[in-house]
Order: C-alpha cells, then sequence, then structure tokens
C-alpha cells in the first residue's frame, strides 16, 4: 500500500483545522463564506481538498473564527512541507475528491439519538443512529467527529490547554456496534482536540455492508474527562434526518440549568424552539429535548451549568 503524500497529509491536515473551528464556531460553510468574503462553494471546497490551502484565506479564516493562530499554524506547516516536496522534485500525486460513502449511495437518518452522562467527573457520551440506504450501492464505513472545546471564545486558552493534554484514543475508549455486531474503525484526522473517525461495517468475523434499501441501528460510544469537556453539546445535521433527539444526564445535586440554541445556513443563533425537558429520578437529573424533520446542515447547540458547582479534583492551568 502506498503511503500518503506528505503535501497532501498537510493539506488535509489544514482542511480539519478549519472544519473543527468552524463546527466550534457554530458556522455552516456558507456561513463562514458570507462572513470572509469568498464565493459559497469555497470553503467546502477546501474542507474537501478540491482546492489547496492559501495564504490569505489562511489568515482570514483564522482571524474570523477566532482559532488563536490554530488555524496559521497548519497552513504554515502545510506551506514548509510543500515547498520541501517541491526541491526533491517529486511528481504531485492527485488528489481525489472526498467520497465519504459508496457512489450511489444515499444515506438518511431515520433517527438519532444522543444520550450524554455526567458522573465521577467523566462525560459518556452514546449516539444511537437508524441509517437507511435509500441509493443504489451498498455502504461499508459511517463517518463521526469527535470536538471538544473547554474554554469556548477563549481559542488561544483552550489550544494551549489541548497542547498540553490532547485527547488520547485510551481516554476516549470508543467503542462502536451494528445491530449486535462489533465494528471495526480507522482514525481519518487525530488532532488535540477533535477527531474524524470512520466506523466500518466489518470485524474480524466477517463484514455487514448496509445494502440499497435496507436499513439498520449502529450504536458508538466514547468518553471524555470534564478537564477537556466544556458545558455544551452541538448536534450538526449533515445528512437528511427525520427525528433527531437529546438527553442530558446529570447528578441533581450539581442542580444543573440547561438551555439551548439553533443555528441554520441562513440564520443567526436563536433560541430552541422547544424547551429542553426536565426529570428528576433519584440522584439523577434529565434533561430530553427533540425536533422532527431538522433542516439539513442545522445546528443545535444545548449548554448547561452547574449552580452548585462542585471543584474538579485536579486543576489544569
Amino acid at each position: 500500500m502506498a503511503e500518503l503524500d506528505p503535501v497532501e497529509q498537510a493539506a488535509g491536515a489544514f482542511a480539519a483545522e478549519v472544519a473543527h473551528w468552524r463546527e466550534v464556531r457554530g458556522l455552516s460553510k456558507r456561513g463562514l463564506a458570507d462572513k470572509m468574503g469568498f464565493d459559497p462553494s469555497y470553503v467546502s471546497h477546501m474542507e474537501s481538498g478540491r482546492h489547496r490551502p492559501t495564504e490569505e484565506f489562511a489568515r482570514l479564516a483564522d482571524e474570523v473564527l477566532n482559532a488563536g493562530k490554530a488555524i496559521w499554524r497548519r497552513w504554515t506547516e502545510y506551506d514548509s512541507i510543500r515547498i520541501r516536496a517541491r526541491t526533491h522534485h517529486a511528481p504531485p500525486e492527485p488528489r481525489q475528491p472526498e467520497q465519504p460513502y459508496a457512489s450511489g449511495s444515499a444515506l438518511v437518518v431515520e433517527h438519532d439519538e444522543a444520550r450524554l452522562h455526567f458522573d465521577n467527573g467523566v462525560y459518556r457520551l452514546t449516539m444511537r443512529r437508524r441509517l437507511r440506504n435509500t441509493g443504489t450501492e451498498p455502504v461499508t464505513r459511517y463517518l463521526i467527529r469527535i470536538a471538544v472545546d473547554r474554554y469556548p471564545g477563549e481559542p488561544e486558552r483552550s489550544n494551549a490547554h489541548y497542547r498540553e493534554h490532547p485527547l488520547t484514543w485510551d481516554e476516549l475508549a470508543l467503542s462502536a456496534q451494528c445491530q449486535g455486531e462489533g465494528m471495526r474503525w480507522q482514525a481519518k484526522h487525530d488532532r488535540d482536540a477533535f477527531k474524524e473517525i470512520w466506523l466500518l461495517f466489518d470485524n474480524d468475523d466477517g463484514r455487514f455492508p448496509l445494502y440499497p434499501g435496507d436499513a439498520t441501528w449502529i450504536e458508538y460510544a466514547y468518553s471524555v474527562t470534564e478537564d477537556k469537556w466544556g458545558h455544551w453539546f452541538q448536534r450538526a445535521v449533515r445528512l437528511p434526518t427525520q427525528h433527531l433527539m437529546v438527553r442530558l444526564d446529570f447528578p441533581a445535586d450539581l442542580d444543573p440549568v440547561v438551555w439551548g440554541t439553533e443555528t441554520s445556513m441562513t440564520a443567526e443563533a436563536t433560541p430552541l424552539r422547544t424547551a429542553p425537558q426536565r426529570q428528576e429520578a433519584g440522584s439523577r437529573r434529565t434533561f430530553d429535548w427533540s425536533t422532527v424533520d431538522p433542516t439539513l446542515h442545522a445546528r443545535f447547540r444545548l449548554e448547561w451549568r452547574f449552580r452548585n458547582q462542585q471543584q474538579p479534583s485536579k486543576e489544569y492551568r
């Protein structure tokens, strides 16, 4: 298997950094392009690899997204690798447009359920999705993202924090299954505070692709300690989705309160149209929120505060 061209790897790292900060700031690709003064398709082409990174784009994206020079550093890394590659006269390998799923496939999410449980200083997120392949080709993998921001609105502080305390695969303890079958996974992007992962419809015992017309349930879960997870959780609608729900589950003695906002490609952040529903059950307090047929590319952000905040056992500075 041929090694990936270092220039292509650096370009992919730049694109992932831009995508991470765009997600953190709650912007669609069109929204970022509007703020930067670029053609609406430009950001999409940049993130998918159809356009190479440019100095102008890097400077402006870092400024607009208030990324604390994180995007600019990815540009300088890419530029230095590109210059070194030129001196070796290596013929460039053509970059294929990103094709997340098989050509001819069309995934629809019939149900999307997120359950975030917090206890003893650890957040554990469990995602369940019912996927239907409405296309003409089998689907063999599914892309997921893990992105955290401990100090929203303070990018330099967050960047410094994750450089010193990056997310690790061991602490994430990622697990995935498809209707009882364990799923293998492969890392696509591995950054300090951002991961992209392919969940594969296979394991050591066999393959179970999602064929045209069929539907299946997948479930995956991972953990993040409270020193790396800010008090917010965002759901982005990247595929046509029929029903989306979120449950936040906190210790009642922390006296949590929850609120939320919604953004889209054409509108700034507004309050959720329906309030999260609070319930008490023993020592736990839960907040449920759901919506039907959400707009494609909409983002729903839930935030919380612990009015009886307990200090973490270890303070990271």
